[in-house]
C-alpha cells in the first residue's frame, strides 16, 4: 500500500504507524461516537488481569498458545480429546473436544470442560469461545449448564449452522453479555460502569 494517496480532488490519505495514528483517533473519538453505548472491558478489569492480558499479548502472534488435551482410561486407551488455540491476547478458541461415543454418558466431557475453563482462566484469558452445529446437544447443553453463552449464529458453507458460545472468565463481562441480550436489567454495578 501507498504511504500517502488521494481521494477526490481536496482528500489526501496517509498509513500513519501506531505513534501517529492512535492519538489523533483518542482525541477526536468522543466527538464521532458521543450516543455510542460501548464499554470497553479493560477499564473495569483488576491489575492482575490487565497484566496476564499483556503477558499473554507477548506470544498470541509469535507463539500463540495452543492446548491439545487427550483423554484416557486407567488401561490407556484413548477416550477423547479437546483442542484450541489462543486467537489474541484476550480470546482460546476451543476449537474441538469430543469423547468417543462408547465412553459418553459418564460425565468425561464435562469434567475435561471445566478443567479446559480452569487452566485458561487462570492464565488470564476473557474470552473462550467455540463453535458447534446447532443440533449438537451432546455439547450445547454440558456447555450452557457450564456457564457459556449463545453469542451468535453462523452459516458456514463447511459446516452448515453453527452456534457461537462464549464464556466469559470475568463475572462483570458476562453480567454486562446478559444485559445486552436483554435477560437482565442493568444492576448498580452496570449503571456505574456506564458513567464512567
Amino acid at each position: 500500500m501507498k504511504p500517502e494517496f488521494s481521494i477526490g480532488n481536496d482528500f489526501i490519505v496517509k498509513n500513519l504507524d501506531k505513534k501517529e495514528f492512535f492519538p489523533l483517533f483518542e482525541k477526536h473519538r468522543d466527538s464521532v461516537f458521543s450516543q455510542d453505548h460501548s464499554l470497553h472491558f479493560r477499564n473495569f478489569l483488576s491489575e492482575d488481569e490487565n497484566r496476564k492480558i499483556k503477558e499473554l499479548g507477548k506470544n498470541c502472534y509469535d507463539q500463540p498458545f495452543q492446548m491439545n488435551l487427550a483423554v484416557f482410561d486407567k488401561k490407556e486407551n484413548f477416550v477423547g480429546w479437546s483442542f484450541g488455540w489462543q486467537d489474541n491476547s484476550t480470546t482460546y478458541y476451543m476449537c474441538n473436544s469430543a469423547i468417543l461415543p462408547e465412553y459418553r454418558r459418564n460425565g468425561i466431557y464435562s469434567s475435561l470442560l471445566k478443567k479446559n475453563i480452569q487452566i485458561l482462566s487462570e492464565m488470564g484469558f476473557q474470552l473462550i469461545y467455540s463453535r458447534h452445529n446447532a443440533t449438537n446437544n451432546n455439547v450445547l447443553i454440558p456447555k450452557l449448564k457450564a456457564g457459556f453463552i449463545i453469542s451468535k449464529m453462523e452459516i458456514s458453507d463447511t459446516f452448515g449452522c453453527l452456534v457461537h458460545l462464549h464464556y466469559y472468565t470475568n463475572k462483570t463481562r458476562k453480567k454486562l453479555m446478559n444485559y445486552r441480550s436483554g435477560e437482565i436489567a442493568p444492576d448498580d454495578e452496570l449503571k456505574k460502569l456506564f458513567e464512567m
